[in-house]
């Protein structure tokens, strides 16, 4: 299993000379399994450049869309997502509570004539909505992908890839809190993501951000290294970058959750995501 990010910032894209290591493109996280299958995580803005790679360096045309929530940021890249325009491409939603509804929603101008020139039923991709609406588990070949929802403003979920014996966790627009919503308090997430091979979290925001910003449903990096070391994760990846941090500002979030890891006794490797950057389980 490969993963690949094409998208990295959290709220609003950011691109420019300043963002240029870590990226400025919105969520978008590229899934292929050993069997060659391709899964999508959120289609915020970095969904262009995947669309223009799938169509020239791909021949896979059945594509899975994994939606964690239907806010603007993960969603806005869809219209420019090539292989939607493509009569033989497939691709099939999932994910969750009103992914679908999210989805059509970009493409819709009712409230407002002219906003998007094309509609939904215009789309030339055979398009299926979700089997089940929100998504509990789905197998893609191989590969077991559950989901575990999320504490963030309207709720939301993530999603965890199982493929043999590697384990893959992917959690943004996710406050880790001890007291969350029934089923999304830190020991839930502790469960869920016990035993990753590759855990990626949300971690906008510096501890002393944090104290200004609870209940917008982000997390910071002294938490997310807990986590990380509760969990037994061999790999802790960093996410959702502030849109208004620029590279010297991750590697500093960077560095904070490094400081936290070592208070804790703890030799997992961390990083930021990075746009292009691929990682092989």
């Amino acid at each position: 299993m490969n993963i690949k990010f094409w998208g990295t910032r959290g709220s609003i894209a950011s691109p420019g000379p300043e963002t240029v290591v870590f990226g400025g493109n919105t969520t978008c996280v590229q899934i292929t399994t050993d069997s060659g299958l391709v899964a999508v995580i959120d289609a915020g803005t970095g969904i262009r450049n995947l669309g223009d790679f799938l169509l020239h360096r791909s021949e896979q045309k059945m594509i899975h869309f994994f939606v964690t929530h239907v806010h603007w940021d993960h969603l806005i890249g869809l219209p420019f997502f090539a292989p939607l325009f493509r009569p033989d491409y497939h691709v099939v939603f999932n994910g969750c509570r009103k992914c679908f509804e999210g989805v059509k929603r970009i493409f819709c101008s009712d409230a407002i004539d002219g906003t998007w020139p094309v509609r939904f039923q215009d789309l030339k991709a055979q398009i299926d909505p979700p089997a089940e609406a929100p998504m509990g588990s789905f197998s893609l070949g191989d590969v077991l992908v559950e989901s575990h929802g999320l504490q963030h403003p309207q709720g939301g979920l993530g999603f965890k890839f199982t493929e043999g014996k590697k384990k893959f966790a992917f959690l943004t627009d996710n406050e880790l809190t001890e007291e969350g919503w029934k089923g999304t308090c830190f020991k839930d997430f502790v469960n869920f993501c016990q035993g990753t091979d590759v855990l990626v979290h949300d971690c906008q925001y510096s501890p002393e951000e944090m104290i200004s910003r609870k209940g917008w449903g982000h997390s910071d990096t002294t938490i997310v290294a807990r986590l990380a070391v509760e969990t037994g994760a061999k790999k802790l990846i960093l996410f959702h970058h502030d849109p208004w941090r620029n590279d010297d500002g991750v590697r500093e979030i960077i560095t904070k959750c490094r400081e936290s890891l070592d208070r804790l006794n703890s030799n997992i490797f961390v990083d930021a995501a990075r746009e292009g950057i691929t990682i092989a389980l």
